[in-house]
C-alpha cells in the first residue's frame, strides 16, 4: 500500500493559528473507502521550537526546515512578520535557505499573505496567484512578474497553487483534495468540516462596500429552484421571476450576491453535477450531458475541458479509477 502524501507546513513567525490549522483540518479528514488516511500532514519551522503567532500564544514545532525536503505537497499559510518579504519582495537568507530543502517537483501552496513568500522566491513569475484582496494591489507592484487576480478565491497552475484572504485558504485545500481524490472524498470532507465543499464567485464579493439595506430580498430562493432543474432549458427571466424582479434588478442582485453573473454560476453548477455523474456513474456521455443540462456530449466536453482542464473521458477515467483514490502523485506533478 502505498504511503499517504505527505503535507508539510511551513510555520513562520507572526503566523496566524486559524490558517496553520486548515491544511491539518482538511487534508487531515480525507480517507480512502476503506477509512485509511489519504495525506500526512507535518508542521516545521525556520528551525525547532516556538514560533509567534498574531495571537497572544506561540505554537511549539517539533521539525526544522530539514523536513521541506520530505514533502510531496508544501503549505505557506499567511505571516505578520515577513519582514523583508513583505516590505521589499525579497527572501531573508535563513528563509533561502529554509526553501532549498524543497525537491523539484514538489507542490507548492500559499494561503493568503503566504503567497508573499512564494513570490520572492521566483515560484510565482509569469504564473497566476492570488492574496487576500487587500494586498492585491501592493503585491503587484513588488512583483510585477506574477500575474495577479484579486477577485478569486483561488489559482491553480498545476503544481503552484494559491489562495486569497484566510477562510479562502479552506476553499483551495478541499479544491486540492478534489483534484487529487474526486468530488466524492472532498464532500466528505466538506461536511465533516461543515462547510460547503465549493463556494460560489470570488473574494469580490468580500471586498468592503456598504452593507446592503436588510429590507431588500436576496437571489437565495432562484438558486435553490435552479439546482432542481439544471437538466431544464432556464431562462434568466424565469429565474427573476422565482424573486418578483425584473431581470436588470435581479441580474445585478445575483452578482452582489454570487460575485459572478447568473449563466457563470448555472454553468458552473452543471459542471459540478457532471463532475459527479462521471464519478459515480456509468452512464454515457450524450445522457451526462442531458443529466447535467449540457444537452449534447459535445456541450458537456467544450464545458468540463474548459472548467477542470480535461475531457469528460479522461476526468472519468482519472476518478473512476480504484475509487479515485490513485493517490496525488500525479496531480503533484
Amino acid at each position: 500500500m502505498a504511503a499517504p502524501h505527505r503535507v508539510v507546513v511551513l510555520a513562520l513567525a507572526g503566523l496566524l493559528p486559524f490558517e496553520l490549522g486548515i491544511p491539518h483540518r482538511i487534508f487531515g479528514r480525507a480517507a480512502d473507502a476503506a477509512g485509511a488516511p489519504l495525506y500526512e500532514i507535518l508542521t516545521c519551522g525556520l528551525a525547532p521550537g516556538p514560533v509567534r503567532t498574531d495571537a497572544d500564544f506561540a505554537v511549539h514545532v517539533e521539525h526544522g526546515p530539514e523536513l521541506l525536503a520530505t514533502a510531496d505537497t508544501v503549505v505557506v499559510p499567511a505571516a505578520y512578520e515577513l519582514g523583508p518579504v513583505y516590505e521589499e519582495g525579497r527572501l531573508t537568507e535563513e528563509l533561502a535557505a529554509a526553501l532549498a530543502h524543497i525537491r523539484p517537483g514538489t507542490r507548492l501552496v500559499s494561503i493568503c499573505t503566504g503567497g508573499y513568500v512564494l513570490a520572492a522566491a521566483g515560484y510565482l513569475d509569469g504564473r497566476p496567484a492570488t492574496t487576500h484582496w487587500f494586498h492585491a494591489e501592493h503585491f503587484q507592484r513588488l512583483f510585477p512578474a506574477v500575474r495577479v487576480d484579486p477577485a478569486v478565491l483561488y489559482t491553480d497552475d498545476g503544481s503552484v497553487l494559491t489562495s486569497a484572504g484566510v477562510a479562502a485558504g479552506i476553499d483551495l485545500c478541499l479544491h486540492i483534495v478534489r483534484k487529487d481524490h474526486g468530488a466524492a472524498v472532498a464532500n466528505d470532507v466538506a461536511r465533516r468540516t461543515v462547510v460547503p465543499p465549493h463556494r460560489d464567485g470570488g473574494q469580490a464579493q468580500f471586498v468592503e462596500r456598504p452593507v446592503p439595506q436588510p429590507q431588500l430580498a436576496s437571489t437565495a430562493a432562484a438558486r435553490a429552484w435552479v439546482l432542481g432543474r439544471l437538466h431544464e432549458p432556464l431562462r434568466l427571466a424565469d429565474l427573476a421571476r422565482q424573486e418578483s424582479m425584473s431581470v436588470r434588478t435581479f441580474t445585478r442582485r445575483f452578482r452582489e450576491e454570487a460575485g459572478t453573473s447568473p449563466g457563470e454560476w448555472i454553468t458552473g453548477q452543471r459542471v459540478e453535477r457532471a463532475r459527479r455523474l462521471l464519478e459515480q456513474t456509468d452512464l454515457a456521455m450524450e445522457q451526462v450531458a442531458r443529466e447535467a443540462g449540457f444537452g449534447t456530449a459535445q456541450s458537456l466536453r467544450k464545458h468540463v475541458q474548459a472548467a477542470l482542464g480535461v475531457s469528460p473521458t479522461a476526468y472519468r477515467r482519472t476518478f473512476r479509477a480504484a475509487g479515485g483514490n490513485d493517490g496525488p502523485g500525479a496531480a503533484a506533478g
